[in-house]
């Protein structure tokens, strides 16, 4: 079958599958599996839990794999019981600070270094182990400072370990899903990614209803996180089809936002599990899509969204806001000669982000960040950007009333589906701007405010209490909403939420909808054009509707200059995706 131009496809076999299949049912398996998909590499696990592969019988596997022409690499789940003695952490990771726990990952970490020359640990590489060992070594320290020293060291001692036995072996750590517990649970690619040969991301994003409240943006948007982490060096990502049994199309939306973060391997997790699907011929006919998509795409751009290293709070806000029309581009370091970036809770893990905020705005930086942040800096100087102030009070409304200040003779009124909660934001007429507010009877609240500062503007956004009461805000809201977190931006999507954009440098665009029936969507392009083209099928989208100009405040005497918006309008069916470019 032939190869995919623009991605490598790898798969995984676990010591499970290993242990109970033959050597004929592993051939057998990995040919009904290439029959229906096109197979580049695959991964070979020794260890799992408490089942552990002889290094001759991996070696076996291993040439049962190249025989058919594959690529191969090992692979290791950080899962144990060590003598038989259980441990208090969440799915029985290994505890670090254990001598007898350490010494038998690097005995099995040396074993895979004989055999294999590049070996991948799958995503339970952490710790949430609280044995007595544990508590006593981390003393008055937080578990997160103790954890976060603690893996850094014992990568150190793995690494150099693999390396003794084979100096040619690329030791890999792939990162999970849950970018936002990293911190406390050991994981810290801020130092590991210059520990390890490379990096490898978990781009499942499965069910929003999981314990695990994850957006189908992130799939895109953390391939793109961890490339700022570790550029060129992050390897791929990493899907599975577990919790899409009631739509199977999600495997798809996983694997095509993790392409279009420009993965170079797509892994499916595992071989014997991908292998039973029905819908892998499907699988095969949507990849030959994506790669044909790949092959027009340059290189991702968006919002620039600072997530450093260790960050805490607000977890998944910015998918959410991805999944608003908003091209989102995080990364774990300040960007400051980005049109505008995006400041989240998180951002307040560095020490100094309120001093780089401050340069970043004075020098004509349009800043915009969210209620957590601005908590968080609350009595640390951000109080001089903006009137705005707390009360602890909330509100529920479902009425929305937009005047932008730029536009400010313009009044937007707009309903939602159903009421939303916020926090209650005073603010002070004319030293602050409302351009969204919530209204509750014959009272408003700020939604989203701007001031003016130095040079720039700073934009305060109140997301609801419930993040995922973003989805019940009306077209109008998100519109404005978009229209300032995106400058800098040529398009945004402006329509009800659960479409999402894919931005590149070269003009071209992808709009993919998440709802589950048709709806429109307004592709808002910034700057005069003659239209919209849709690359596959070249039809053309040329009427527009021009939005409203920047108008003065009453008696002011200037406005800040915008480059003119004009909104295109298509249909797009549940799933769909529009690839597209901007006529010039």
């Amino acid at each position: 079958m032939e190869k995919y131009k623009n991605f490598k496809l790898v798969s995984y076999i676990r010591a499970y599958d290993i242990d109970e299949m033959t050597d004929n049912q592993i051939g057998e398996k990995i040919d009904s599996f290439m029959a229906e998909i096109h197979l580049d590499k695959v991964y070979i696990e020794n260890h799992r839990g408490i089942v552990s592969i002889p290094k001759e019988r991996m070696r076996a596997v291993k040439a049962i794999a190249e025989s058919r022409g594959l690529e191969v690499a090992g692979g290791i789940t950080c899962t144990t019981l060590v003598n038989g003695i259980r441990k208090p952490s969440i799915f029985d990771t290994y505890c670090y600070t254990d001598p007898a726990h350490k010494a038998e990952q690097l005995r099995l970490i040396s074993e895979l270094a004989e055999v294999f020359d590049e070996f991948i640990l799958d995503d339970f590489f952490f710790t949430a182990c609280r044995c007595e060992m544990c508590i006593e070594a981390k003393g008055k320290r937080s578990w997160k400072e103790y954890r976060l020293e603690l893996m850094e060291n014992f990568a150190k001692e793995a690494v150099a370990a693999a390396k003794k036995i084979n100096p040619r072996v690329k030791y890999v750590i792939k990162y999970p899903n849950w970018y936002e517990s990293y911190q406390e649970c050991g994981f810290n690619p801020g130092k590991q990614k210059d520990i390890f040969d490379g990096i490898y991301t978990g781009t499942e994003t499965r069910s929003p209803y999981s314990t695990q409240h994850l957006q189908r943006y992130e799939s895109y948007s953390i391939m793109r996180l961890m490339e700022a982490t570790a550029p060129g060096r992050n390897g791929g990502g990493w899907v599975d089809p577990f919790d899409c049994d009631s739509n199977m199309s999600q495997i798809i939306e996983q694997l095509q936002g993790t392409l279009y973060g420009k993965a170079k391997e797509m892994l499916l997790w595992n071989l014997p599990i991908f292998g039973g699907l029905t819908v892998l011929p499907a699988i095969n006919k949507a990849l030959r899509r994506i790669d044909d998509h790949l092959g027009k795409m340059g290189n991702p751009i968006g919002v620039k969204t600072w997530e450093p290293f260790n960050g805490d709070g607000e977890d998944q806000l910015y998918n959410y806001l991805g999944m608003c029309g908003i091209a989102i581009d995080p990364s774990p370091y300040f960007t400051p000669d980005a049109t505008a970036v995006l400041f989240t809770e998180s951002t307040a893990e560095e020490e100094d982000s309120i001093e780089k905020l401050e340069e970043y705005v004075r020098k004509g930086g349009n800043a915009v960040v969210t209620l957590g942040y601005f908590k968080k800096m609350y009595d640390k100087g951000i109080k001089d950007f903006t009137s705005v102030r707390l009360t602890g009070r909330h509100v529920i409304g479902g009425r929305y009333r937009i005047q932008n200040a730029n536009s400010w003779n313009t009044i937007i009124e707009a309903y939602g589906k159903n009421p939303v909660m916020y926090e209650i934001l005073d603010y002070k007429t004319n030293a602050t701007n409302s351009n969204i507010s919530v209204v509750a009877d014959e009272n408003n609240f700020p939604v989203m405010t701007e001031d003016n500062y130095g040079k720039g503007r700073f934009f305060l956004l109140n997301v609801p209490e419930n993040f995922a009461d973003l989805y019940k805000l009306p077209a109008e809201v998100i519109m404005s909403m978009a229209k300032h977190i995106s400058m800098g931006q040529e398009v945004y999507l402006a329509g009800e939420p659960k479409f999402s954009l894919y931005a590149y440098d070269n003009n071209v665009y992808a709009a993919v909808s998440y709802n589950d029936t048709p709806r429109d969507l307004q592709i808002v392009v910034r700057n005069e054009c003659k239209g919209i083209r849709d690359i596959e099928s070249g039809t053309v989208y040329s009427e527009y509707k021009k939005l409203p100009e920047p108008n003065r405040m009453m008696d002011a005497t200037t406005n800040i200059e915008e480059a003119p918006e004009y909104s295109y309008c298509v249909k797009l069916r549940p799933g769909q995706t529009l690839l597209f470019e901007i006529i010039r």
